[in-house]
């Protein structure tokens, strides 16, 4: 059975990303936090956002929280830290930004396009190393602010880095991300060991075989997730949405949905899908019928491509569309994805929506 994090049914949270304050300008640009923070002002600075985002989340009511990542920059995409944080850090990836490879040959430049050409390509010339990463150090700044259970994210994982990838030394992404998973699985292991309960890890390569048309992709898929996690004392969850560049969705690119991807992870070694459902309006949620009885979900319920903030009733409404499909115990809710695109005022408003909404369906369910 899922392990509880919390003994409340339909518990808050949120995907990861929080918006940083505005006083907040410090950047890493690729420095290991180590050397960055040897500059006191960069590490006071840091350490107080980092309290001050736990902060919102805790004043708006989340049953769980997360550390905001403070660590991402203001790259691209606004949320492109998301992978760069990771090719800045692992070795074998050179520092550059190149054109994104979906954009060589382009006949049509469409939305989806340009906004990964402003998202970038990298280029992978050797064999990839465990640099400094540090996502254990991250989270020991993080639990001396936080009062709630923390959740930690950890991404973008190996098959997400991999598409954004020109191959100099590995033939192709199955054979670059089943490199990258032994260095995700000894930083998730680092954060077990640090006393993290529950880990999430990002990777939306759940995707690539609709690109590919290769279903026999999706058992390599399987793999580098079941390596990453494999011997992980912690919960795990598995986040994939449908992209997130400048508070855009790339549904554009993403022929299917839910329904065509999903059934191929049932067997893989986490305990909780987290998706991406308010955008959509809960498009497609009778996918979940398929969903095995050991499995929960993380559901959006929040809109973070939009500064529209919704209505406890708004919440609440998407939520009665979730327990319709998945028992009201298998249910974590959250927003659609990272929160970094969004006014800090707009993200905290909406989080309290979710609280709120979330109050509304426990009493609806007896209070339990």
């Amino acid at each position: 059975m899922p392990t509880k994090i919390v003994d409340t049914i339909l518990p808050t949270t949120m995907v990861g990303s929080y918006p940083r304050p505005h006083w907040y300008r410090h950047q890493l640009l690729g420095r290991d936090i180590r050397v960055a923070f040897k500059e006191v002002a960069h590490e006071e600075a840091y350490h107080d956002a980092t309290q001050v985002v736990i902060r919102d989340q805790e004043e708006a009511g989340l049953d769980i929280i997360t550390d905001g990542q403070m660590s991402y920059d203001d790259y691209v995409g606004v949320i492109g830290s998301f992978c760069w944080y990771m090719y800045e850090r692992i070795g074998g990836f050179q520092q550059a930004k190149d054109p994104h490879p979906s954009e060589i040959g382009a006949a049509v430049r469409t939305k989806e396009v340009e906004l990964l050409s402003d998202w970038g390509g990298v280029v992978n010339d050797g064999p990839v190393t465990r640099g400094p990463i540090r996502l254990a150090d991250l989270y020991k700044i993080a639990t001396k602010y936080a009062k709630k259970p923390m959740k930690v994210s950890v991404g973008a994982g190996p098959v997400n880095l991999a598409w954004h990838v020109y191959n100099k030394h590995y033939k192709d992404a199955r054979e670059l991300s089943l490199a990258l998973a032994p260095i995700f699985n000894a930083e998730m292991k680092d954060l077990a060991a640090a006393g993290a309960k529950y880990l999430q890890i990002e990777d939306l390569g759940a995707w690539l075989p609709l690109f590919t048309n290769n279903n026999d992709d999706y058992k390599w898929i399987a793999e580098v997730i079941t390596r990453c996690v494999d011997g992980v004392k912690a919960k795990i969850a598995w986040h994939f949405c449908f992209g997130n560049a400048w508070g855009n969705a790339l549904s554009g690119i993403f022929p299917k949905g839910y329904e065509t991807v999903l059934p191929h992870f049932y067997d893989v070694p986490v305990e909780q899908f987290v998706l991406d459902y308010a955008n959509r309006e809960m498009s497609d949620i009778e996918a979940l019928k398929s969903l095995p009885k050991d499995k929960e979900v993380q559901i959006g319920v929040l809109d973070i491509r939009t500064m529209m903030i919704e209505t406890p009733e708004q919440v609440a409404a998407r939520i009665r569309k979730v327990i319709k499909v998945v028992p009201p115990d298998r249910v974590y809710l959250s927003t659609d994805c990272g929160m970094k695109p969004l006014p800090r005022m707009v993200a905290k408003m909406k989080l309290k929506a979710l609280v709120e909404g979330a109050k509304i369906v426990r009493k609806e369910l007896g209070n339990r």
